[in-house]
């Protein structure tokens, strides 16, 4: 009776907080956009860390739009193509990367692209500036098979929508709200702001994703954003997951174009 009342009056448990299998260590990795730059850099500290602790099971994942707006979406995807050989990495699609597919079905689409930040994707596969400002829509059309392999759209078509770990789910632009996991829309994964966005309720997984430019990370409880805008901030940021715990690796460019990376606590 006496344990029955002590019960009755013990302030309840703590919630038990979210968590990636034990023995694994996650990092997801934001919205490169074409800078090679912090993405080589965020790389060295991911490496370092992965060495340091041999034990652990490590897992990466880009959360996609690998592509466009920055100086050299070429180079992130190949360097992301070669890391695959050595290392357990995953990769997203995001809606950066169907645009760029697009482009090669139809000049409409070429067009599109070219308007969203495509132009400095062109450029970074061998397209000169000069031939960009003057040749027209259908010759460039015509002349994009011939700088971006096969090989490489292939790749590109082969990313994924949603990667699962324990109580988080990764994805690139968020879910819809409304539907379980298992039945979400390509478009919504890929394009989703929102109605994902404000949703305030509880969801089936922590969704950890990208697609839209926060300040810093943005830590909602129910989902983690970690696209600082690498392409126009200077910053990539990584959110590290190790069985409850939550940290941050942020590579940062200065003024001079010389690259650091920090590392943080558990994101606000």
């Amino acid at each position: 009776m006496l344990q029955r009342l002590r019960d009755f009056f013990s302030p309840p448990p703590p919630p038990k907080l979210p968590a990636v299998p034990a023995g694994r260590r996650y990092f997801a990795i934001g919205d490169i956009h074409g800078r090679l730059d912090l993405y080589e850099a965020m790389i060295t500290a991911i490496e370092a860390e992965i060495v340091s602790a041999p034990e652990l099971d490590h897992r990466i994942i880009v959360l996609g739009d690998l592509v466009d707006r920055g100086p050299d979406s070429a180079g992130v995807v190949e360097r992301t193509r070669s890391w695959q050989q050595t290392r357990n990495v995953r990769v997203l699609a995001g809606n950066h990367e169907e645009m760029f597919l697009a482009a090669f079905e139809k000049p409409e689409g070429l067009r599109h692209f070219l308007k969203h930040g495509g132009r400095e994707t062109v450029l970074s596969y061998g397209l000169s500036s000069k031939q960009l400002a003057t040749l027209e829509l259908e010759a460039i059309f015509e002349h994009l098979p011939r700088i971006v392999p096969q090989s490489t759209r292939d790749y590109i078509a082969g990313f994924e929508t949603m990667i699962r770990a324990g109580d988080y789910v990764f994805v690139h632009a968020g879910i819809d709200p409304t539907r379980p996991l298992g039945e979400q829309k390509r478009s919504d994964l890929l394009w989703i702001r929102e109605r994902f966005l404000s949703h305030e309720g509880p969801l089936e997984k922590v969704v950890v994703h990208g697609h839209t430019i926060f300040d810093h990370v943005m830590d909602c409880g129910n989902r983690i954003g970690i696209d600082t805008g690498a392409f126009r901030s200077g910053v990539l940021t990584a959110l590290v997951l190790e069985g409850d715990q939550r940290r941050i690796l942020q590579a940062r460019a200065d003024e001079r174009g010389s690259v650091t990376v920090f590392h943080g606590d558990q994101p606000r």
